[in-house]
């Protein structure tokens, strides 16, 4: 090889450099090739692969403009051409309206009920990405326009309700009618989101007359009270005197047979002692006063038999002795 001058000094030949830099830069790039497309496979993978996890989904963007949606995966976007933006669609997200950072009740948990009184009520609402594409191109304040849609819901359905079922018997009602109304507003609005649970925390009235409105709440559950107190009395005493009315009826109704039967035997009896008289007068006479006498003697404690000749001439005697000698009476040894 010749040098770059000349033994005199003159300029090098142009076409021997170039001759010369092309060799090199052909060395050189036959050298450095691999590493170079190494290089830009590292840089177009980095840039390039994306992967979406379980749950998500990928929405492509060409300049800006939706093109696609991919799936769980690993997945190739063409760099600086296009945008993935990955959105998961199973995540239950929360949001909690009427308190400050500081948890502390704000200008949203105040309303106005149904008859006319003030209340403070907190909510919070659960909800998850149904659509990734109106979700993310929609609304430009996804979660802002939701907190502002959940007031707006609340105080509708608030406002036609009265404080005690607000308070007390009718919150089941209260958030089933509020997320019904926020789920229509959000689909109005194509937010893209499902509204899958809302559920009321405190609900109260405001500090300045909450004592007041507690004491009132109280008499009324007293009242309540006393009420189902007396219920259960009647409940308790009407069944049993009912019961009692129920035995006195079979009682009755039980002698009255027994009156009947007695009757109707004594009748019978009767009827057989006439028959039996119509055939045998003076030996049923004699029967009967036998019988008689038997039932009234037998009675009497102390008999004297006395022939009837004797006690013809004979003077009745009352036992003075026996009362006599015994005052208190008793019977005499």
């Amino acid at each position: 090889m010749r040098s770059q001058f000349d033994d005199d000094g003159d300029r090098p030949d142009v076409a021997d450099v170039v001759a010369q830099v092309s060799q090199a830069m052909k060395r050189n790039l036959r050298r450095f090739a691999p590493l170079a497309v190494v290089l830009l496979v590292l840089v177009v993978s980095y840039w390039g692969v994306y992967s979406v996890g379980p749950g998500s989904q990928g929405v492509v963007r060409t300049f800006g403009r939706e093109t696609g949606k991919t799936g769980p995966g690993l997945h190739f976007a063409i760099p600086f051409v296009q945008k993935v933006d990955v959105v998961s669609v199973e995540q239950i997200r929360r949001m909690e309206v009427g308190r400050n950072s500081d948890d502390r009740r704000n200008n949203e948990a105040r309303m106005i009920t149904g008859d006319a009184n003030i209340a403070e009520a907190t909510m919070i609402v659960q909800y998850r990405v149904a659509d990734p594409s109106k979700y993310l191109f929609r609304l430009r304040d996804s979660e802002g326009t939701l907190r502002a849609t959940t007031e707006v819901a609340l105080r509708s359905v608030v406002g036609r309700t009265n404080i005690d079922d607000v308070i007390t018997t009718g919150r089941e009602k209260v958030q089933e009618e509020t997320r019904a109304t926020l789920q229509k507003l959000m689909d109005e609005y194509q937010s893209g989101l499902t509204i899958t649970e809302v559920k009321l925390q405190a609900v109260d009235a405001p500090d300045a007359v909450r004592e007041a409105f507690h004491d009132v709440v109280r008499a009324r559950e007293e009242k309540e009270k006393l009420i189902n107190e007396a219920k259960g009395y009647q409940a308790d005493v009407i069944p049993k005197a009912r019961g009692e009315a129920r035995k006195i009826e079979r009682e009755a109704e039980a002698y009255k047979e027994q009156r009947i039967l007695r009757a109707n035997g004594d009748g019978a009896k009767f009827s057989s002692m006439l028959a039996e008289y119509g055939k045998a007068q003076r030996v049923t006479r004699q029967r009967m006063y036998l019988e008689t006498m038997e039932r009234i003697l037998g009675k009497v404690e102390r008999k004297v038999v006395v022939d009837k000749d004797v006690a013809r001439g004979a003077l009745p005697l009352l036992p003075l002795g026996q009362m006599v000698g015994n005052p208190g009476g008793g019977k005499q040894p």
